[in-house]
């Protein structure tokens, strides 16, 4: 209210001196010069006149800065828009750019491999979290069957244990229940390759004559009637003797990357034990 009232104040002072210089103006025009009262009045209205002048002047300049700022503030807005478009954008490049990398790998697999194979998209986990399980986009239509071996560029995945229509679930390597004949790939010593859940693997059943060393790498022994001979499986990351024991103790670092898994790769090799389980049923 405070405020209101100056400026009402503030105007009325500004109307009565624009009638006074007014009046005076008029009065004034044909002379050369000021009377001794009329030089008393433009000394005591002058000052105020540049006062309003100033005023008006500043006020003038405030509402072209802040215009000024609501154009430049709009204009960030715009630019800051526009960045966040090309940011998107590139990220979506980027992204495209590793998908087509990843698909290239998988090419070169597929183009290796002597067996005819499919590619799925991986569209989730398993929701329970007491499986170290993926699901796929292909299913029964695709031609998928239980048991089919599952693979990316970097090795050997899992086994497909549960097949709808549609869409399918691989068991990982990395399970406890998966296993995996395996062989040392320089030495030729066999084992099977069992998952503990926890992102390693151990390599069970090999015998204290093996010669396995840490850093060997290990490979699908193609028997077990699932996985192809020659597929990456890991690399040695320890191997202990235990006192007392028939075997090693042999820990395997899996050559497939599970917290990336995105596109894989089925291979279409029927497991005979599946189709024969299925004529019986």
């Amino acid at each position: 209210m405070l405020s209101i009232k100056r400026i009402k104040i503030f105007w009325i002072w500004a109307l009565l001196i624009f009638i006074a210089l007014f009046f005076i103006s008029a009065n004034l025009g044909g002379k050369r010069s000021w009377d001794p009262s009329e030089q008393l009045v433009i000394e005591i209205i002058a000052p105020l006149q540049i006062f309003i002048n100033e005023t008006i002047n500043l006020t003038e300049r405030v509402w072209l800065k802040y215009f000024g700022l609501i154009n430049t503030h709009n204009e960030n807005i715009r630019m800051k828009k526009e960045l966040d478009s090309l940011k998107i954008e590139n990220y979506l490049y980027q992204e495209m750019l590793a998908a087509n990398q990843r698909l290239q790998q998988l090419l070169q697999f597929r183009n290796m491999s002597d067996q005819p194979v499919i590619a799925a998209q991986v569209i989730g986990r398993d929701p329970t979290g007491w499986f170290q399980s993926v699901i796929i986009d292909k299913g029964k239509n695709s031609g998928i069957k239980l048991n089919m071996p599952v693979v990316n560029a970097e090795g050997v995945v899992g086994k497909l244990v549960s097949v709808s229509n549609n869409y399918s679930k691989v068991l990982l390597i990395i399970d406890q229940n998966s296993s995996v004949d395996c062989i040392i790939q320089r030495s030729r010593d066999d084992g099977i390759l069992k998952g503990l859940s926890s992102g390693v693997c151990k390599l069970d059943y090999v015998l204290k004559s093996s010669d396995v060393h840490v850093g060997d790498v290990v490979v699908t022994s193609g028997l077990g009637g699932i996985f192809p001979k020659g597929i990456p499986v890991g690399e040695v990351t320890d191997v202990e003797d235990p006192p007392g024991e028939l075997f090693k103790d042999v820990r395997i670092r899996p050559a497939v990357d599970f917290s990336k898994l995105e596109e894989l790769l089925i291979i279409l090799k029927e497991d005979p034990l599946a189709n024969y389980l299925t004529d019986e049923d």
